[in-house]
């Protein structure tokens, strides 16, 4: 645990102090800042709906394999991996939606 926390930590510093280092003055800064940002948004909103894919597939098969066992607590896993896959569908589409994209 106080490793973990080591590590945010001292992230945290590193990202504190090079972020000033790439900062730039008045509109020029904030127009290349907003087109560096929507330039990352398609990626990182594709490699978000692959994941809910791969989620859900492997739900899908944890699902059904503990179906055919007989398991009774069938509802718990599912609402899981759904609730996973549905929530990393949704959150790449909100994030192309807040960008305007």
């Amino acid at each position: 645990m106080f490793n973990k926390i080591k590590k945010l930590l001292a992230a945290a510093l590193l990202l504190a102090f090079t972020v000033p280092a790439f900062a730039q003055s008045g509109v020029n800064g904030l127009n290349t800042a907003t087109s560096t940002l929507k330039t990352y948004v398609d990626p990182v909103s594709n490699i978000t709906l692959v994941i809910g894919g791969i989620v859900g597939i492997v739900g899908a098969i944890r699902v059904y394999s503990k179906w055919n066992s007989g398991d009774q607590d069938i509802n718990k896993e599912l609402m899981g991996w759904g609730g996973s896959c549905v929530f990393l569908v949704v959150s790449a589409l909100v994030v192309k939606a807040f960008f305007g994209l």
